[in-house]
């Protein structure tokens, strides 16, 4: 069992398999140019698999492949089939956005991928090229649509923007309603590598969106395994808000944080890491369950969205850790 400094239990681990992105969304990395890491210095999927394998065995039970996008790295669908043959019960999926799903949903969902979250920021073609600074809509929504035929189960996640994509709340959600997704709005969190005129909604401020609409706003009783507050509707329909400003947002942190280039990351929002990619590339499993447990002991015990200033911002880099 995986406990950290603070007695919280960890078994859930994401898994970033590349930094690169073929999108360049206002509120992540607006700004950086189409590069990538160096092959060498990259984790193989082999060596990440080592790694999945001791945090498995030490209890892990949710494993999230993130990126960057994910879907760029070539064949992510023999990682997957490494971990779903390791143990095929474990919660294994991954977080996109979609925009290479058309001609990879099947071998994904083939190689034992269980879930996926979909990033839909707008359901309008302007609005959505404007924060993604490519036009991808349509291709977007081929890939949702070919997630929900092959049988993935799916969310949306979005992250709504003062002044570009607010107005979307409610069409979002509607497009969740109708297609039996669940819709996950994400509080912005605020980083040096964004935009640095992307401001975004707060959770108060997003339920009232929402409430202009649906009365009788239901908060539902927080499921501690799930980074996000549900509310449902009046006919049953659910949706969540993801809170990291919320002073409670970390009590029950039960996230694990692996970057492509083999760095543990304890906390999203502080930089701090400690590298197993010598241990791993050794075949060192032991050392590389040291290092794990020792990343555990100094986790922090909260990030400082929380904190009322408006000067906190995290220097982290989100498209190397998924979010």
């Amino acid at each position: 069992m995986l406990i950290d400094g603070f007695g919280r239990k960890h078994d859930y681990l994401r898994v970033s398999v590349t930094e690169r992105c073929n999108f360049r969304c206002q509120y992540c990395m607006p700004q950086k140019p189409f590069s990538w890491v160096p092959k060498e210095n990259l984790l193989s999927y082999e060596d990440m698999f080592k790694f999945i394998k001791v945090g498995i065995d030490e209890g892990i039970k949710k494993v999230r492949i993130t990126g960057g996008e994910p879907l760029i790295r070539d064949n992510l669908d023999y990682f997957i089939k490494l971990i779903s043959d390791y143990k095929n019960d474990i919660d294994l999926a991954l977080t996109t956005n979609a925009y290479l799903l058309p001609q990879m949903a099947q071998k994904l969902k083939d190689a034992g991928l269980k879930r996926i979250n979909i990033s839909l920021d707008t359901l309008n073609k302007d609005r959505a090229e404007k924060i993604a600074q490519k036009d991808v809509l349509g291709t977007v929504l081929k890939g949702i649509e070919k997630a929900k035929e092959v049988g993935l189960k799916i969310k949306i996640n979005c992250v709504p923007l003062k002044g570009i994509n607010d107005i979307d709340i409610i069409d979002v959600l509607e497009f969740g309603k109708k297609n039996f997704f669940p819709v996950r709005y994400i509080e912005f969190m605020e980083n040096s590598f964004a935009k640095t005129t992307a401001k975004g909604l707060n959770s108060n401020e997003i339920l009232e969106i929402i409430s202009k609409k649906y009365k009788n706003i239901e908060k539902v009783p927080r499921d501690t395994s799930s980074p996000a507050q549900y509310y449902k509707l009046e006919d049953g329909y659910e949706f969540g808000i993801i809170e990291p400003h919320k002073d409670d947002f970390c009590s029950s942190c039960n996230r694990i944080r692996l970057t492509a280039e083999g760095f543990l990351i304890p906390c999203l929002y502080f930089e701090d890491a400690m590298s197993i990619k010598d241990a791993i590339r050794a075949n060192d499993v032991e050392k590389a369950a040291e290092i794990l447990k020792k990343v555990l002991q100094n986790k922090p015990e909260k990030n400082r969205w929380s904190n009322k200033s408006d000067n906190e911002v995290s220097q982290r880099a989100f498209y190397e850790t998924g979010g």
